[in-house]
């Protein structure tokens, strides 16, 4: 009966320290899980950022390559400045 006991004991401490090691590998994985969603929403964040700098990247190089050479520098001002006075008055149309 002794040996019954002792083996009872023994499992019932096995179990104790299962149920102990389930419950760190769960604050471990939610640990984990809040990361992974951290992580998940810095990537779109860095995503988007990548995407407005290309833009920004594109309209920098559309604006030099505009520009020229200095000869041509205030010719291309002007049309540059004609172009912003279209775009006014379609936005102007747009809106009325």
């Amino acid at each position: 009966m002794g040996n019954l006991t002792e083996s009872v004991d023994f499992l019932e401490e096995k179990i104790h320290k299962l149920i102990k090691n389930n419950e760190s590998l769960k604050k471990t994985k939610e640990a984990f899980q809040a990361e992974v969603t951290e992580l998940k929403t810095e990537v779109l964040r860095l995503e988007a950022k990548i995407e407005q700098l290309e833009n920004t990247n594109h309209s920098l190089k559309t604006a030099n390559a505009m520009l020229g050479s200095k000869d041509y520098k205030t010719e291309t001002k002007l049309q540059i400045n004609s172009l912003i006075r279209e775009i006014d008055q379609c936005i102007v149309q747009l809106s009325e």
